[in-house]
C-alpha cells in the first residue's frame, strides 16, 4: 500500500480525540525506503530537522483491533531499529475502554514489528491520548486527573492523590490552548488545532535513544562478562601448566583484544552519536520537551551507567594488555632457555664425539 506523507500520517485534525501508539525495537537491516521529512513548529530553528534521527518510510500494513481496520506505518531508523506506528479516532479516550484499546493496539504494533525482525524484547513501547478541536484553556480537561493518571501510567487501580499530582505535574505548555503531560508509559496532549506531529516525533527519539542505551548497555555487560574470563587466562600459574597453555592462551589473548577493541569501538562510536543525535535542539520549546521526556526516562542516569561500564572495560583492557604482555615475554624467555639447554646438550654431544675420535 502506498504510505501517506508525514504531514498527514496520523491525520490529526480538529474535533477528534485520538489514540497514537508506536513500538520501537531493534530488528534486522532493513532497506531505507523514502526520507521522511519532519514538521516542526514555525518557532523552532530551521537546523533541528538535523537534529532527530531519520526516519525512512517502509510500507504499511491493514490490521483489525477490536472494532477498527487500523493502518500501521512501518518506518526504521537505520542501520537496525524498526518504528511502528498506529492511530485511530475514539468516542471517549478518558473511558476505561481506551486503556483497553491502547494493549490491544499495542500488541498489534509489536505483531507487525515482528514480521520485519522486530526484537519484542529489545524495543520499546508508548502511546499517546490526543484531545483537539477544543475551546478555551485546556486545563479545564484535568477534572479527569484520575482517568489522565491512569492512561499515563497504564494503571487501572486507584491512584493515591499525591501520586495523581506528581504526574500531572510533569507537564510543559506553549500556547494558551496546548498542554502536554509526559510519564513513562504514555502522554496526554491538548492541542486545539490537533497539530502534534512535532511532539509525536520527539516522543519517538526519545523512546528510540532509551532503546539505544539498553543495548548499548547489554553490549557492555556482555563485552565485561567475556573480557573478565579473557583476563582470568593470563593469571601466573606453575611452569608446566603454563607451557601446556600458553599457545592456546595466547590465541584466546589475541581473540580477547580483538573482541574488546570491537566492543569499545562500537560502544563510543554508538555513545556518541546518541549524544550528537540531540545537540542542535537548541532551547526552544522542542528542546523543553525533550528535556522534560528525557528526565522521565532518566536517560541521564543510564548515560552514566554506559559511561562507567565504558571505563570499566577500559581497566579491563588495560589489565589483559599488561598481562598478555608479561605472558608474551615470559614464554619468549622459556623458549630462549630451552634453546639454550638444546645448544649446551649440542655441543656436549660434540664434544663426547670427538673424545671418541681422537681415542680411537
Amino acid at each position: 500500500m502506498a504510505s501517506l506523507p508525514l504531514e498527514e500520517k496520523a491525520g490529526r485534525a480538529p474535533g477528534t480525540q485520538k489514540l497514537i501508539s508506536f513500538v520501537v525495537s531493534e530488528s534486522r537491516p532493513l532497506k531505507k525506503g523514502a526520507a521522511l521529512e519532519y514538521k516542526f513548529l514555525e518557532s523552532a530553528p530551521r537546523y533541528t530537522a538535523t537534529a532527530l534521527p531519520r526516519q525512512f518510510e517502509v510500507g504499511t500494513a491493514k490490521m483489525k483491533v477490536g472494532e477498527h481496520d487500523v493502518i500501521f506505518h512501518v518506518r526504521t531508523y537505520p542501520p537496525d531499529n524498526i518504528l511502528v506506528e498506529a492511530s485511530m479516532e475514539v468516542d471517549d479516550i478518558f473511558s476505561d475502554s481506551t486503556l483497553t484499546l491502547r494493549e490491544a493496539l499495542v500488541d498489534a504494533c509489536h505483531a507487525v514489528a515482528k514480521k520485519h525482525g522486530g526484537d519484542k524484547e529489545m524495543s520499546e513501547e508508548y502511546s499517546v491520548a490526543m484531545v483537539a478541536g477544543y475551546n478555551g484553556d485546556p486545563e479545564k480537561f484535568l477534572t479527569r486527573k484520575q482517568e489522565i493518571t491512569a492512561f499515563l501510567k497504564s494503571e487501572r487501580l486507584p491512584l493515591d492523590e499525591h501520586e495523581i499530582e506528581y504526574t500531572l505535574s510533569k507537564q510543559i505548555k506553549y500556547g494558551k490552548d496546548d498542554l502536554v503531560i509526559v510519564d513513562w508509559d504514555g502522554a496526554f496532549v491538548f492541542d486545539a488545532k490537533g497539530e502534534i506531529d512535532d511532539v509525536i516525533d520527539l516522543l519517538q527519539t526519545a523512546n528510540l535513544q532509551l532503546l539505544r542505551f539498553r543495548a548499548l548497555d547489554r553490549l557492555l555487560d556482555d563485552r565485561l562478562h567475556k573480557v573478565t574470563r579473557f583476563a582470568n587466562l593470563t593469571t601466573p600459574t606453575t611452569t608446566a601448566h603454563f607451557l601446556k597453555n600458553t599457545l592456546k592462551n595466547n590465541r584466546e589473548m589475541v581473540r580477547a583484544f580483538q573482541e574488546v577493541i570491537s566492543a569499545r569501538t562500537q560502544a563510543i562510536s554508538d555513545y556518541e552519536a546518541i549524544d550528537r543525535d540531540i545537540k542542535l535542539i537548541g532551547d526552544w520549546y522542542s528542546a523543553r520537551l525533550y528535556e522534560l521526556v528525557s528526565k522521565k526516562f532518566k536517560l541521564d542516569e543510564w548515560k552514566k551507567g554506559v559511561q562507567e561500564k565504558l571505563e570499566s572495560l577500559e581497566d579491563i583492557y588495560t589489565i589483559i594488555a599488561e598481562n598478555f604482555s608479561a605472558s608474551r615475554i615470559q614464554f619468549l624467555e622459556l623458549i630462549q632457555i630451552l634453546l639454550f639447554f638444546i645448544l649446551q646438550i649440542g655441543w656436549f654431544a660434540l664434544i663426547i664425539l670427538e673424545f671418541f675420535y681422537f681415542t680411537r
